[in-house]
């Protein structure tokens, strides 16, 4: 007769009960990509439904890439949503590939072409950094629930309830936003940031807005880049500039010093969450309390 000692043997038995567990899970088996779909998802889809983000706090979907692992969740999942328009641009082929045979749902595609922001430059030929604009958020929920909906009849009227509530908190959003940029005076509103990722806010907001580099951070601002938009800021006398979280700072840094050596004192105003949401658990790592910090930052240091 053969004998386990005690370790392999609660090896075994936690081994089957982690399969009895996932085997009998029958929520839907939901996979997302940047962190404000992750965000949107969890809120419409509760606890009835299991998500995974593939993308986590600072990562930049722009120059993201699939590992092994990454493509394992993404062909056993229920249903897959991404942003679309080319954001997620190393992982349009995976997802060309997945769209013959599993569900694949880009979200953007619900927003009406003719009022994005075009752009010669990107791959898509729109700005991809919908999320800067409440009023498409809005849309891409109702979209979200109403995708839920069809994929799991049985839990549709719990992702309506969810969806109608998050439209309210958006609703608040978007009076409290306007609200604060209320507050800065008009020809202080020059937003320069490390890319190309605000332009929907600024043309919702009143603002004119210059990024570094352009819409995907996997361009390089060269010298005279620089050189140009350190004369804008002096021209406008912008007193405050901002680095993002997922874009390394090193370039706001040099368009800083390239200002200083023209004798005009511009700060770093803060750093900004633009194309992912802060740390999970915080205020910054919902899409809400992004917008909302994000706001309050870009004020405080324009003012």
């Amino acid at each position: 007769m053969k004998y386990f000692s005690f370790p392999l043997l609660c090896f075994f038995l936690f081994f089957s009960c982690g399969q009895e567990s996932t085997a009998t899970d029958e929520r839907l088996n939901v996979v997302t990509t940047t962190t404000m779909i992750t965000d949107l998802v969890r809120n419409i889809g509760g606890d009835s439904i299991r998500v995974q983000g593939l993308m986590g706090s600072g990562v930049d979907p722009h120059l993201y890439k699939a590992s092994e692992g990454d493509v394992s969740k993404l062909t056993n999942a229920d249903v897959v949503f991404y942003s679309g328009l080319h954001l997620e641009g190393k992982l349009v082929d995976v997802f060309e590939r997945m769209g013959r045979s599993s569900n694949t749902v880009a979200l953007a595609e619900v927003l009406d072409k003719d009022g994005l922001i075009g752009s010669e430059y990107f791959a898509s030929s729109y700005d991809p950094h919908i999320w800067f604009n409440i009023e498409y958020w809005k849309q891409i929920t109702s979209y979200l629930a109403d995708e839920l909906g069809k994929i799991d009849p049985k839990n549709a009227d719990f992702f309506e309830k969810n969806k109608l509530a998050y439209l309210e908190q958006l609703d608040q959003l978007e009076k409290e936003v306007r609200q604060t940029i209320a507050t800065l005076p008009e020809d202080k509103r020059v937003l320069v940031t490390a890319h190309d990722a605000f332009s929907y806010f600024g043309k919702e907001y009143g603002f004119e807005v210059v990024g570094l580099q352009g819409l995907s951070t996997a361009t390089e601002a060269g010298v005279q880049d620089v050189q140009n938009l350190a004369d804008l800021i002096i021209d406008k006398q912008v007193k405050a500039i901002f680095v993002e979280t997922s874009v390394p700072k090193r370039t706001i840094e040099a368009l800083q010093q390239a200002v200083k050596a023209q004798g005009f004192d511009t700060q770093i105003g803060g750093t900004l969450y633009s194309d992912a949401l802060g740390n999970a658990g915080t205020d910054e790592g919902t899409y809400i309390g992004m917008f909302r910090y994000n706001v309050g930052t870009i004020v405080q240091a324009l003012k």
